[in-house]
């Protein structure tokens, strides 16, 4: 599910996209933001839906094997055991999982190789070989086949990673937090009783979440210039050109947690930050960041600004 440091970036790319825009209708960027963090919950959909895609195909496929011009005694007998698979009758059954496919309109007729391709991978496995010479089967058991097809049959698909990267434009960003979904999922669903079983949610408390990405992206908005002014005094001698904008950003957004955001210790803001930005920014922006909230922080510290509830949040 998305963590407060998924939040922090998806609030850092729609910051971007706002200082990059010539629309500054803020209203509508916090829009395009929350829609880009239901995209998240979209992808998973699309995901649990390729996953039942690829498990069904074994009725085509005994179909096509049927119907050859001289099919063998196997072709003739072809086993679809996986079409009973406990895991995905549960999907199928499941309410809000069927109120999401019609939501984003999930379905595969634009791409109709790909479950083909991905069977025919998962046909020559010797764990799907495994799997269907089992005759105590559980749920447990019948999750690990689909597991095995997520994990080694879709995500090592150069084709699957086509399509997701051409219709999810933060695929690369949000594919770690689309697995840890679909493993949250795999837990969730534990029970033989199908209404049991649910989805994994976006984020652990969505009502709370929404209100920090949401007044996040708005506070960085609105003390845009004295945050920058605060990055300003402490930069002297750089050319501001030469500060990458992403670095900025994070140290705006870092500001404005240790002034805005009293229930956030400063030492989770600061490694929150620095954490991000090794991957959205320069080598070199990590001990830059660094030093430069660390000089401001302390400014802070000295003009009484950091005001925060709890004991031990500032050091």
């Amino acid at each position: 599910m998305l963590n407060r440091r998924h939040l922090r970036v998806k609030v850092l790319q729609a910051l971007y996209a706002f200082h990059q825009s010539d629309t500054k209708d803020i209203k509508q960027h916090e829009k395009n933001m929350l829609a880009g963090i239901d995209e998240v919950f979209e992808m998973y959909i699309w995901m649990l839906s390729l996953i039942s895609e690829v498990a069904n195909y074994a009725e085509n496929d005994k179909e096509e094997r049927a119907n050859k011009h001289l099919p063998t005694a196997e072709d003739l007998n072809a086993d679809v055991k996986i079409l009973g698979n406990k895991f995905i009758l549960s999907l199928n059954d499941n309410r809000d999982y069927l109120i999401a496919l019609k939501k984003y309109k999930v379905e595969w007729h634009f791409e109709p190789e790909l479950a083909k391709t991905l069977f025919t991978a998962l046909k020559k496995s010797p764990d799907y070989a495994e799997y269907l010479a089992k005759t105590d089967d559980t749920i447990q058991t019948d999750k690990d086949i689909i597991k095995f097809i997520f994990k080694k049959v879709i995500l090592k698909s150069s084709l699957a990673e086509q399509v997701f990267e051409d219709k999810f434009i933060f695929w690369p960003v949000d594919r770690d937090v689309l697995q840890a979904l679909i493993a949250k999922t795999f837990k969730n669903f534990s029970s033989e009783d199908f209404k049991q079983n649910h989805l994994a949610e976006i984020t652990g408390n969505w009502a709370e979440d929404r209100e920090f990405v949401v007044d996040l992206f708005a506070k960085s908005i609105r003390f845009d210039t004295p945050y920058q002014e605060l990055i300003a005094a402490k930069t002297t001698n750089w050319e501001p050109d030469r500060i990458a904008m992403m670095d900025t950003l994070l140290m705006k957004m870092a500001i404005t947690e240790f002034v805005n955001f009293t229930s956030i210790p400063v030492k989770v803001t600061i490694n929150e930050y620095l954490e991000i930005s090794k991957e959205f920014s320069t080598p070199k922006s990590n001990s830059f960041i660094n030093g430069i909230l660390d000089k401001i922080l302390a400014d802070l510290k000295t003009e009484n600004k950091i005001k925060k509830i709890g004991r031990g949040l500032i050091e």
